[in-house]
């Protein structure tokens, strides 16, 4: 890290402000905003900024090439932005875990302060700092909800309900009312947001970024000490300085939110992201405030429902979830949940045949393993890149292996439904989806995916599991129309769908949301319930064995009609 360590050396002498700070604030890269705690607050040079690269987080798992990239290159670049304004600096490398890097400075420094991060695992791994007095939390001020907004989502032990929480950020904030009464006379339009995309309007392409020596140098440290992780770095997609943040957002104001809404839930083989921003990585990483994208968008004139659309996303499910993680401490405090001793890297030892190690210290680090119905498969090598046959799973892990990044639609309605109509486990799928997205943190995929994905936590947050046959596949994209499997016929999702229905008919039992889907299951004949049992059973085997379906493999003995 020469030329890094050369630039902030060269900006702290350049820049340097005062006879030396009062305070050291850590800053944890959920925290890369100069706007953010008590360097905003303070005087020029009087804060100063610690700043940790550990070795030993990105060993815990298998996490993307391009997702490393991304963290550490728009850390440096805080850094640099941050020895440029006159703040002084503390940036900090080594093998160790932060707790143990951190010790001797905030010994030194007497005390550290801290904005409490988002990762519980963050919060785990700098308790012994906390319990030794070392490191004092204040508020992370990057969170646009309060506690109280959160009690009127639900009881205090659950269940919580989005859309109760969501009503009453609204209510209080004032955003999209309209003398108390919401914008268009409802809260969501979310009804109004499910259009199939034809090609047109045309979908825009994200700029491309064109990295500076500082992310170059990043990338280099990647490819060489992390070659073994899974998908690789594409500079082009690598917003890592102040300004690759400002065109991207200025790209997403100007090309994306006038089509959001509509299209929202569409999927395409010709545009991976539609009309999504892109902006969660960054907003995640606080590199861009979620403040400044509800206050810039809810002044645009927008069509109401991308609009509202969009603003939800921000202000109802981020904040959402976030509250519904910290509750649960990340689910572990739920009554008869087991904890697994160490990180899960989401199969991917298992589809390379070879395990992957850790160091013994991340024995305590591993994540709640929640399974309501009492899924328990591993996760088919489909998911690492092997071809399913499955032209809508191909596609778009197809996408997650090259970018890391795929929108919420595929994420819910393909990735975790074919993985829960397999009844995979909860928290192996959970832990893939945070080693391969460039947005995920235990925050974002325990909720997203161990709850809402696969219905993992039962009825806690979210009202049914979310599962599909084909036709709705078919009908918000056009992965089916290049597949091997009709969806109107021998595509084997919908044969999935309802032997999944038939094995937890019990467990869904009194659920009102899924009445209906089970008695139409109910009412399936004996010969059509055997072969959905067939074709699940059939479809399990091959893919678990990294083969590829297709119709012929698929056949039954006897046809029998769908």
């Amino acid at each position: 890290m020469q030329r890094f360590r050369e630039a902030l050396d060269q900006a702290l002498e350049e820049h340097a402000a005062g006879s030396g700070p009062e305070h050291w604030v850590l800053h944890l890269y959920d925290q890369l905003s100069l706007e953010l705690g008590p360097v905003a607050e303070s005087e020029a040079g009087s804060v100063g900024v610690v700043l940790v690269e550990s070795a030993w987080k990105p060993s815990l798992r298998p996490y993307h090439q391009q997702k490393l990239a991304l963290l550490l290159a728009n850390q440096r670049h805080f850094a640099l932005e941050a020895a440029r304004a006159g703040v002084p600096v503390r940036y900090l490398t080594g093998q160790e875990d932060y707790a143990t890097q951190l010790a001797p400075v905030a010994e030194a420094a007497g005390g550290l302060l801290g904005m409490k991060p988002a990762e519980w695992e963050l919060r785990h791994t700098l308790r012994p700092l906390e319990e030794e007095e070392l490191l004092t939390w204040s508020p992370h001020p990057g969170w646009l909800t309060t506690a109280e907004d959160f009690e009127a989502a639900g009881e205090p032990e659950g269940p919580w309900r989005q859309d109760a929480f969501y009503r009453a950020v609204r209510q209080r904030t004032g955003l999209l009312m309209e003398d108390g009464s919401p914008a268009g006379g409802k809260y969501s339009h979310d009804a109004d947001n499910r259009e199939f995309w034809p090609g047109e309007p045309p979908a825009p392409e994200a700029p491309a970024t064109e990295p500076d020596e500082i992310t170059r140098e990043v990338v280099e440290l990647v490819e060489d000490r992390y070659g073994h992780h899974p998908g690789s770095v594409r500079l082009e997609a690598l917003p890592a300085t102040q300004e690759d943040v400002e065109a991207l957002w200025a790209w997403a104001k100007e090309e994306c939110m006038q089509h959001f809404g509509p299209y929202e839930d569409a999927m395409s083989v010709r545009s991976r992201g539609l009309f999504h921003t892109r902006v969660s990585p960054l907003m995640n990483l606080h590199r861009l405030l979620p403040a400044r994208v509800v206050d810039e968008v809810a002044a645009m004139e927008l069509p109401l429902p991308s609009k509202e659309g969009f603003l939800r996303q921000v202000i109802g499910w981020r904040e959402f979830v976030r509250h519904v993680h910290e509750a649960t401490n990340g689910f572990r405090s739920l009554e008869e949940v087991e904890t697994a001793e160490a990180p899960g890297d989401g199969g991917f030892g298992r589809w390379r045949d070879s395990p992957w190690t850790r160091d013994e210290s991340a024995e305590g680090y591993g994540g709640a393993c929640p399974s309501a119905l009492d899924a328990e498969a591993p996760l088919p090598p489909a998911w690492w890149g092997a071809e399913s046959g499955l032209h809508c799973l191909d596609t778009v892990v197809g996408e997650v292996m090259e970018h890391g990044w795929t929108h919420h639609i595929p994420r819910l309605m393909v990735l975790s439904n074919l993985a829960t109509l397999l009844d995979v486990d909860p928290r192996e799928l959970t832990d893939w989806f945070w080693v391969a997205f460039v947005d995920a943190y235990d925050w974002v995929v325990e909720p997203n995916v161990l709850a809402m994905g696969t219905f993992g936590t039962g009825p806690l947050m979210t009202t049914k599991p979310y599962v599909s046959g084909a036709n709705y596949i078919d009908r918000m994209s056009d992965y089916c129309g290049s597949c091997v499997f009709d969806p109107g016929d021998t595509c084997p999702v919908t044969r999935l769908y309802w032997a999944f229905l038939g094995r937890h008919q019990e467990r869904l039992a009194g659920n009102r949301r899924m009445n209906l889907p089970r008695a139409s299951q109910r009412k399936r004949s004996q010969d059509r319930t055997t072969e959905d049992r067939r074709v699940f059973q059939r479809v399990r085997e091959l893919l678990d064995a990294g083969e590829r379906l297709s119709p012929e493999k698929l056949r039954p003995e006897d046809d029998v009609s769908s």
